[in-house]
């Protein structure tokens, strides 16, 4: 019986979509040791943590990878792909909750809520409204999102129709900017904008984006969102401007070493919100990411392509180990 290997549990009805089609299995640890053995007779991986490529080395059936969502930094593609391996993922299903994880921190840290929250609770009513004489409202704020795909899209749309901010973006394509949304250079962005926004998958271009001089152009006021990659991000450039009050807040949902240490910095900040790298993870987008992964590992299994193939050059290799109609 085919062996559908998951790095995670997945939803009910992505279980349920598999059911007939092998065994599916969820990986008893995350370490790359325990992967690559449990995905030595694998059939098909579905991918929530970062694989090792010595695991596609020793999957002599192994037909595909299947990311549990879009970014495809935990799949080692050269490896995969040297190995004959298919890699596909699931694009844009999520990007509404991250999206909306975008507004909330926005809001949370113009309204000032975590600290609000704390001395109410520890201090008392006036304690607590105190706070209110330093926020701020959205509205008729810019907005800048650098990487304009699914997830940069959807913040647009919610902060230009949903709270009539202005928006700017930066990306690597010239495809038309969507509606009210105008194109500005990553330099010009950060200076003008009042809340950035980092949608960008990370590749080598965009390691250390936001680095010191990047963050020495922003704002006083400026607000950094990142539901990108961590190392985007200069961490220690952004603690120092942090410290120094150079600008307003982060909202951090991803970060270099995950999970993020007890006793990081990043924790010390009042103006800081953390989360540990669930912005895109709602009960709605766990079952579009369940759901349309289970689809590509069927289509797979019926000796079909993926839809979402994101390694076009291995077919041929692909093909030679698992031949059409085997």
């Amino acid at each position: 019986m085919r062996k559908i290997l998951s790095t995670h549990p997945l939803h009910p009805r992505a279980t349920a979509m598999l059911a007939g089609a092998g065994r599916l299995a969820i990986a008893s640890a995350l370490d790359a040791k325990t992967l690559t053995t449990e995905a030595h007779d694998a059939d098909i991986i579905i991918v929530r943590a970062p694989l090792p490529p010595e695991l596609f080395a020793g999957a002599s059936s192994l037909r595909a990878a299947i990311r549990h969502g879009a970014g495809l930094d935990m799949i080692p593609v050269e490896a995969a792909t040297a190995a004959g391996v298919l890699v596909a993922n699931v694009p844009a299903v999520n990007a509404r909750s991250v999206a909306e994880h975008v507004m909330f921190t926005a809001l949370a840290l113009l309204r000032r809520f975590r600290v609000m929250d704390r001395d109410l609770r520890a201090k008392g009513w006036l304690a607590g409204r105190e706070h209110a004489n330093s926020t701020s409202e959205l509205a008729g704020k810019t907005i800048g999102i650098v990487g304009l795909g699914a997830v940069g899209q959807a913040v647009g749309h919610i902060a230009a129709h949903g709270f009539d901010l202005n928006v700017v973006a930066t990306t690597r394509s010239l495809r038309p900017a969507p509606e009210r949304v105008g194109f500005l250079s990553i330099d010009a962005l950060v200076e003008q904008s009042d809340i950035i926004v980092l949608c960008c998958p990370l590749t080598q271009e965009t390691r250390g984006l936001i680095s010191r001089e990047r963050i020495a152009r922003m704002k006083p006021n400026t607000l950094l969102i990142n539901v990108s990659r961590g190392p985007v991000v200069d961490d220690e450039a952004l603690i120092e401007a942090l410290r120094a009050g150079r600008i307003s807040g982060a909202a951090l949902d991803v970060f270099a070493t995950q999970p993020l240490p007890p006793n990081h910095p990043y924790f010390g900040f009042d103006n800081v919100i953390v989360t540990p790298h669930m912005a895109g993870i709602t009960e709605e987008s766990m079952m579009r990411m369940g759901v349309g992964a289970a689809a590509e590992a069927l289509l797979v299994l019926a000796g079909k392509l993926p839809v979402n193939l994101r390694n076009p050059d291995v077919i041929e290799h692909y093909r030679r180990r698992f031949p059409v109609g085997e």
